[in-house]
């Protein structure tokens, strides 16, 4: 891992290269269930809506400057009872991969949560995934469930699988 820099908070000037990342996860791997390359408005978009919601978008440097990965949580779902868990997503350029990468960002995406007294992290994770999956499990995640054929892509249904790991949330969580 030398060379590659700290994990840090991603800035405006790295959505491109998130971009970038996020494309070839499309149209390489079941990593993503979307068809499409994401365009450059939807991901200002999607910039803006994590930036307004104050989510973290965490990525690491290769050497000479290049985003080499990147994580980030959203809500798990869409409803109040739900504030106290996130599903998260880490995702690796296609170069960089293997080498520590997605492990750093997948225990800074920790850290982070822990520090903002979330109680359930989520990752769902094609079951074809095995990097992803072994990725997890080394880190205290496990296997919550699956969902076959919950997706069809590159001619095939995929099967989705939900992996959690608890967190201690916070102190004293309230309703509302």
């Amino acid at each position: 891992m030398a060379g590659w820099g700290p994990v840090m908070r991603c800035r405006e000037v790295h959505l491109e290269p998130i971009r970038q990342i996020y494309n070839d996860c499309i149209l390489t791997t079941t990593a993503l269930y979307e068809y499409q390359p994401r365009s450059s408005e939807v991901m200002e978009a999607w910039w803006a809506a994590k930036q307004a919601a104050g989510l973290p978008v965490l990525g690491i440097e290769a050497p000479g400057g290049t985003l080499a990965g990147f994580a980030t949580w959203g809500p798990f779902r869409h409803f109040p009872a739900y504030k106290y868990s996130a599903e998260h997503s880490v995702y690796v350029a296609a170069d960089c991969r293997g080498q520590g990468i997605g492990r750093r960002l997948l225990a800074a995406i920790i850290e982070e949560a822990q520090a903002r007294d979330l109680h359930l992290l989520v990752g769902a994770i094609d079951a074809s995934n095995a990097a992803s999956i072994a990725l997890h499990r080394q880190a205290g995640f496990v296997l919550s469930g699956r969902l076959p054929e919950a997706g069809f892509k590159f001619g095939r249904w995929l099967d989705l699988e939900f992996w959690h790991r608890r967190l201690a949330g916070p102190a004293a969580p309230v309703d509302g």
